[in-house]
This record gives C-alpha cells, sequence and structure tokens, in this order.
C-alpha cells in the first residue's frame, strides 16, 4: 500500500513539474501558486534523489530529480537573458527566491555533486553554475556555499565526481562573464578568481607539479585512462582562466590566470607519458592557442577577444612556456609525440595488409608551431646577449624539427625542397601557415644579423634548413595560384597574421632583390625536378617492381614548367574569385582588367627579353629524359643545393615565376588602392601600399638593369 502512495506520489510530482516546464516554455505563468510549485520543485530536486529504492520508483525519482533540476536552470538562465514576459518574469523571481533564500536549495544542489549518477550530478552543477552567473551580475555576490564546496573539493578531492562538478561548474561560470562586455565584468571577475586562488594553486600544484622531478613523481595521474575525464575538465579551466587574462589584460592579475605557464613543463610531460592519444592532442592544442593568444577562440565573442588588451605578466609568462618547451626538446621530448592518427571510424587501429598508419595532422602542426614560435620568442629575447652562438642554436633546432617530421610523415620524406615543409604541413590550416611562416621570417632575419656571412651564404643555409624567406612567399603564392584575391581575403581577415608576416617579408624583399630572383629559380627548378623524379620513377617501375630509392613527387603545387608560356597565361588577368566591386561599376572594372593586362605585358615583356637566349633551347620535358642516373640520389638529399642542378630551361621557367609574383603583388596594389579611396578598406592600408610600390620599382629597377 505504501509504495502504491510513493509511486502515486512521484508521479503526481513528475506531472506537475513537466507542467510548470511547458508552461515556461509557452511564455505563461502555470496555474499553481508560486510557494506550492517552488515546494514541488524542492521536492523534486532531494526529496527522493537519495532514497535506496530500486525498480520502477527509484527510475520515476531520478526522472524527477533530472526534470526538476532542468526546471531551475531553465528559469534562471531565462531571467539572465531577459527573454521572459514581465508577468513570467515576476513569477520566476519569486519561486527562485523562495527555492534559494527560504528553502537553501543551493545547499542541495551542490550536495548532488558527488552523486553516483552523471546525469544528476551534471544537471546539478549547470542549475548551479546558472543561479551562480545570475547573483554576480545581479548582486555581484559569490555564493558561499558553492564557493566553500569548490575550494573544499579542489583542496582534498581526489578526481571523482564531486570534483568533475566543480571544474566544470566554475568553467562555465567563467566562460559566460568573459562572453559578456558589461562595464563590471573586471572587477566581478577579479572577486571571483580571488576566492578561488588557493583553491585552484592547490589543486594544479597537485597534479601537475612544477619541478621536473616531481612530476614522475606525481601520486595522482590525472592523464591515465580512469581520469582522462577529470583531465580534460581541468584542460578547459586552464584556457579559461588564461584567456581571462588576455580579454581583461592589467584590469585582473591573480595567479590562477598564469596556471597554464607555470605549469607549462608539467604539461609537456603529460604529452610524454600519457597513454591517451586524444589526451596529448587537447594538452598540445591548448599549449598551442596559449603560445598563439588565441585561448578561448572557440567560445568567445570575436569582439570580446579583440580588445588587445595585456596582462602585466605576459612577457615573462611567455618567455616562461618558450623556455619550457625548447628544454623539452632537448631532452627528446618531440620523440614521444604520438604523431599516428587514434580516429578510426567504427574499426580498431590496427592496419590492414601492412599499410603504414596516417600522421595525425593535428598533432604535427601543432608541435611544429609551438617549436617554432618558442624559438621565434627565445631568440627575441636573447638577441642582445646571445650573438653568434644564438644564430647557429637556430638552425639546430630547426634541423631537429625537420628530422622529426621526416620520421613522422612520409609525404614529407619525399619533399625535394626544405622550404616546402611549411606548405606541406601547414596547406589544411592558414591561420597556422602564417603564424609558422612568420617566425620562420623572425629566425631568418635574426641568423642573417648574427651570423657574419653574406647574403649568399645565408640563403644557402636558410635553404638548407627550410628557412628562406622568399621560398616560403613563392610557395604561398604557388599554392593560391598567384590569385591576388586570396591574399586580399588574408589581409582583410582577422583570423590570420597575414597582414603583419606580409608587410615584414616585404620590408627584407626591397632589401634582397637578388634573394628574391635567385629563389624565384630555386622553386621553379624545385617543380620541374618534382615532375622529372615522378616521371623516372614510372618508367622504372615498368623495369623492376622493386625501387625503393627512386623518388615520388609529393609536391603539391602545379608545376609551371610543364606547361607552355602561350596557354600559361592565357587566361584574362581581369578573371578573379571573388569580385569586390559592386556591379554597378562595370566601367571601373574593365579599366581595372585593362590596367592589369598592360601591367602583364609590361612585366613578361621586360622579363621575356632578358631570358630570350634560352627561348630556342629544347622543351624541358626533352632534357628530363636524358637526366643521368646519379640525378635521383641529388632528389633525395634535400641537404644538397638545388642549384647545382643545371637544367638549361631554368633562366625562362625563373623569369615566368618573377613575373606572376610581381603581376599579383600588383593586383593586389591596385585592388587595395581602388578599396581604400571607395573607403571600403577596414584599417589604413597607406604603409602596406608604399611598400608594394616599392618592391614594384625594384622590379623595374632589376629588369632594366
Amino acid at each position: 500500500m505504501e509504495h502504491r502512495e510513493s509511486c502515486r506520489d512521484v508521479t503526481e510530482l513528475f506531472d506537475c513539474i513537466t507542467d510548470a516546464y511547458r508552461c515556461f516554455q509557452s511564455g505563461s505563468c502555470p496555474n499553481q501558486r508560486t510557494a506550492d510549485l517552488a515546494c514541488v520543485i524542492f521536492a523534486g530536486v532531494c526529496g527522493r534523489v537519495a532514497e535506496e529504492d530500486r525498480g520502477y520508483l527509484h527510475e520515476k525519482s531520478v526522472e524527477l530529480s533530472c526534470i526538476s533540476l532542468t526546471l531551475v536552470e531553465k528559469m534562471t538562465s531565462s531571467l539572465t537573458v531577459h527573454s521572459l514576459t514581465p508577468e513570467v518574469t515576476a513569477y520566476c523571481v519569486e519561486i527562485l527566491r523562495l527555492l534559494f533564500e527560504d528553502m537553501d536549495l543551493m545547499s542541495q544542489l551542490v550536495h548532488h555533486f558527488h552523486v553516483e549518477d552523471q546525469i544528476i550530478s551534471h544537471l546539478a552543477a549547470k542549475s548551479v553554475s546558472s543561479r551562480v552567473f545570475y547573483d554576480l551580475h545581479k548582486s555581484g555576490m559569490v555564493s558561499p556555499a558553492w564557493q566553500q564546496k569548490c575550494v573544499q573539493a579542489f583542496h582534498s578531492s581526489p578526481p571523482c565526481a564531486e570534483l568533475d562538478a566543480c571544474l566544470w561548474s566554475l568553467t562555465e561560470v567563467l566562460k559566460r562573464l568573459l562572453k559578456g562586455a558589461s562595464r563590471e565584468r573586471s572587477e566581478i571577475l577579479g572577486k571571483l578568481l580571488a576566492a578561488f586562488d588557493s583553491g585552484l594553486t592547490a589543486l594544479c600544484s597537485k597534479f601537475l607539479p612544477v619541478e621536473r622531478k616531481e612530476v614522475t613523481q606525481c601520486s595522482v595521474d590525472l592523464a591515465c585512462s580512469t581520469h582522462q575525464g577529470t583531465f580534460c575538465l581541468l584542460l578547459d579551466l586552464l584556457e579559461v582562466l588564461t584567456a581571462s587574462s588576455s580579454i581583461c589584460g592589467s584590469g585582473v592579475c591573480v595567479k590562477t590566470q598564469r596556471l597554464t605557464h607555470i605549469h607549462s613543463s608539467a604539461l609537456l610531460t603529460t604529452v610524454s607519458n600519457s597513454s591517451q592519444h586524444f589526451v596529448k592532442k587537447r594538452v598540445l592544442l591548448l599549449l598551442k592557442r596559449v603560445m598563439l593568444h588565441k585561448t578561448g577562440e572557440d567560445w568567445a565573442l570575436e569582439e570580446v577577444l579583440s580588445t588587445g588588451l595585456k596582462p602585466e605578466h605576459s612577457s615573462s609568462d611567455m618567455n616562461m612556456l618558450a623556455q619550457s618547451v625548447l628544454q623539452a626538446v632537448n631532452a627528446d621530448w618531440l620523440q614521444s609525440v604520438q604523431t599516428e592518427s587514434a580516429s578510426f571510424f567504427g574499426g580498431t587501429s590496427q592496419g590492414r595488409g601492412g599499410e603504414g598508419e596516417k600522421a595525425d595532422c593535428v598533432m604535427l602542426r601543432a608541435a611544429s608551431l609551438l617549436r617554432l614560435k618558442s624559438l621565434e620568442l627565445h631568440i627575441q629575447t636573447a638577441a642582445e646577449t646571445a650573438g653568434l652562438h644564438s644564430a647557429t642554436e637556430g638552425y639546430g633546432y630547426l634541423q631537429t624539427l625537420w628530422d622529426f617530421l621526416k620520421q613522422c610523415s612520409v609525404q614529407l620524406t619525399e619533399v625535394i625542397h626544405c622550404c616546402c615543409w611549411v606548405s606541406l604541413l601547414f596547406a589544411e590550416q592558414d591561420d597556422d601557415m602564417m603564424e609558422a611562416a612568420k617566425a620562420l621570417l623572425s629566425i631568418f632575419l635574426h641568423h642573417r644579423a648574427c651570423s657574419g656571412l653574406d647574403d649568399f651564404a645565408v640563403l644557402e643555409a636558410a635553404c638548407a634548413s627550410g628557412c628562406n624567406p622568399h621560398c616560403h612567399f613563392l610557395l604561398l603564392l604557388q599554392s593560391i595560384s598567384f590569385d591576388h584575391s586570396i591574399l586580399l581575403d588574408f589581409l582583410i581577415s582577422t583570423e590570420t597574421c597575414f597582414l603583419e608576416y606580409i608587410v615584414r617579408y616585404l620590408k627584407y624583399l626591397r632589401a634582397d632583390w637578388q634573394g628574391f630572383t635567385v629563389a624565384c629559380q630555386r622553386v621553379s627548378l624545385t617543380s620541374s625536378c618534382g615532375a622529372a623524379a615522378s616521371g623516372l620513377t614510372h618508367e622504372r617501375k615498368t623495369e623492376t617492381r622493386s625501387s625503393p630509392d627512386l623518388v615520388k613527387s609529393s609536391f603539391c603545387f602545379h608545376p609551371t614548367t610543364l606547361t607552355p608560356p602561350v596557354e600559361e597565361f592565357s587566361l584574362d588577368p581581369g578573371l578573379r574569385l571573388v569580385e569586390y566591386d559592386s556591379s554597378d561599376e562595370s566601367t571601373d572594372n574593365m579599366e581595372a582588367s585593362e590596367d592589369s593586362q598592360e601591367t602583364w605585358k609590361r612585366l613578361m615583356g621586360s622579363e621575356m627579353s632578358v631570358c630570350k637566349q634560352d627561348t630556342c633551347r629544347p622543351p624541358v620535358s626533352r632534357q628530363i629524359e636524358h637526366v643521368p642516373s646519379d640525378s635521383t640520389d641529388i632528389l633525395n638529399d634535400p641537404g644538397r643545393s638545388l642549384p647545382v642542378l643545371q637544367i638549361e630551361h631554368s633562366g625562362q621557367v625563373s623569369c615566368e615565376t618573377s613575373a606572376r609574383a610581381m603581376l599579383c603583388l600588383s593586383e593586389l596594389r591596385e585592388v587595395v588602392t581602388r578599396l581604400q579611396a571607395k573607403k571600403l578598406f577596414p584599417y589604413n592600408p597607406s604603409s602596406l601600399l608604399k611598400l608594394l610600390a616599392q618592391v614594384e620599382t625594384c622590379s623595374q629597377y632589376s629588369v632594366n638593369k
């Protein structure tokens, strides 16, 4: 009899709360009085969960708790975003006042953090987060019950449901604060972080010790399989804390915002020690975002991220992170990075029939960019004191990275020009490619200033280390088919650092035009030799079944030497992927098209006049057929200099590459000038236009000379 009464009570409570939820969804007030509904919700949240009933009654009790917690979160969130009518708003305010002030519902909610049912624990954390965020915006006060529970869990709790709920709840509250744009945000955030400063510091010190010896002797390994969920929640919290320092700048400065930098060495050790592939990836991606100042980009609003504020300890913290990375690399940390892809749809990681496992490009890009940016920061910091040792040390780090990439990727192993690795590795990620190119440009300029070598020797050493900025820029242009409209997209976009990169490169280009000319020949030869190696491999495979020493071309760009010049450049230069002028200005477009054609004729006419002596020579394809047998050894050795390959047709090809590059930059200057004249460009491009004009002058002077 009692069992039937209990079932009926639970069913009645469930129906009552369900009706109330439907009313709120439709924007109307329920029929119950506020006091009666508050009692029903309180009973649903905390009156039945702790029972030891099994079977039907237990299942209904769990459902009742879930719908009650969901209703509390729904009402609180709706009040925060002001999405209710005045009548419904007053109704919800009164219910929540009764629940949290008269009935002390917060204590019951945080008590559910440690229940075994993960759904109830998570819904309780969502309800608590919504209420805490509401209170912070309304009164600026932090809930004592929630704060006490979280601090206690951070200080003493092992990895468990309670710690998970506390980590998730604090992360959610911080995210909501950072997404907003209220004037009191910095003040509220500072108060909140100060309340948890000691607890979070203790938590990270326990699970991510600062000293390397303590890392290996840590009693609780959050990266192990049983604790991986807790570890990922901790990584999310660390990213939010780091993002708070970038968004709020020096207005908020507490130790918790620097935890990622302080414990960067322990995080890198986690990459080495963890057996879980996705844990390694999460750590690497976190460190990469921290290094690029892009923490929070997945969830924060763009206008919030673009504040441009710098925290007080920004420089020292970034140097700390860079030194941790370089020290780990010196200790062979790269060899412990798992680069084999562990993602398989509906299967296991077992390969079929001896197939090699495909490298995880996300991991390779993250590890490489982390290494490059760390080296860039290191040489910038040590530039005044390190001298020549720093110059040689930088290229040593690059060689180590290059060796690591060749071990991990078959495609990169087949590269015949070391500078191609940037375009191959970062081809699918424009923002990362620009960051890598900018970092390599800084490393090259530092080496050039400190090495004491002449310009030719500097460029030869740069190509041997895959660090020639001329090659990187030309390969970038080749990858976009020399289309200036894509460069314009990069300039306008806020997602890449292309503006900073191209300004720095153009400043160097105007001072080293001869090096650019040599790079045009080198890049052209790379395309030609890649095609030659591919043809040789195909021919020899018809003669013998096994030829492991032969090179297959993996070069991802279309070779410019395999298409006759007339056909190669017969496309109308006025045709582009994107038209930035309005449709009613066809006259301007016609003039722009004619200007582009005239520029092309001028450039190609001048360039080809210099190369006219080469036009009577045999086609490239015929000379490739007579490549000596030992030429494959040259192609297989990225360290050997490409200019030693004597391909007679390279002069004309080099001129074509240079002319296409200059036409692309000239068209970019023209379209930016038009947009600036119409006040359609998002910022003042005067400095960029001046550099582009100076580069064109250098090109014309070189041709005339």
